[in-house]
């Protein structure tokens, strides 16, 4: 049996912040946008009937990666009081190969994001054995959704 996992959908709470926020941050471009009914077995949230707003964003590889971005419409869905600023069970951690993870980080600031990490650098031992050299930012996307951008800069022997 073969599984790919294409894309990963997010509720968000404000579709114009947030796909001005994959478009800026991660330079996703928008793959499909339209309105979803839904059926009420599919989705675990909402019931029958529920509009929805999907966006999805897509990056370098037209299969995966893809990021969807989903808005209750009517009826709206009740956000949380506050927006996460921290990760534990059940919060995804995001993994992004950038080319300049300093440049998506600036481009987070000038939005207001929430940063939990400066660009800074640090290395770990890869699955092939070489040290890898990072310049690495970590911040929050406007839904609380936790981004780790990792710069390649060098690789060594362990």
């Amino acid at each position: 049996m073969t599984n790919i996992i294409k894309r990963t959908t997010l509720i968000v709470r404000n579709m114009d912040l947030a796909k001005r926020w994959y478009q800026k941050v991660l330079g996703m471009t928008v793959y499909y946008d339209d309105e979803v009914v839904l059926s009420g077995v599919g989705m675990a949230a909402g019931k029958a009937r529920d509009r929805t707003h999907l966006i999805i964003m897509q990056a370098e590889d037209p299969e995966i990666g893809m990021i969807g971005l989903l808005q209750w419409v009517d009826p709206p869905l009740p956000a949380p009081a506050e927006i996460p600023t921290s990760v534990g069970y059940g919060n995804p951690t995001f993994v992004v190969r950038s080319d300049d993870a300093r440049a998506a980080w600036d481009a987070a600031k000038e939005l207001g994001t929430h940063i939990h990490a400066d660009p800074h650098r640090w290395s770990i031992k890869g699955a092939d054995g070489k040290m890898k050299h990072f310049i690495s930012a970590g911040l929050f996307d406007p839904d609380g959704h936790f981004y780790e951008l990792n710069q390649l800069e060098r690789e060594t022997d362990a």
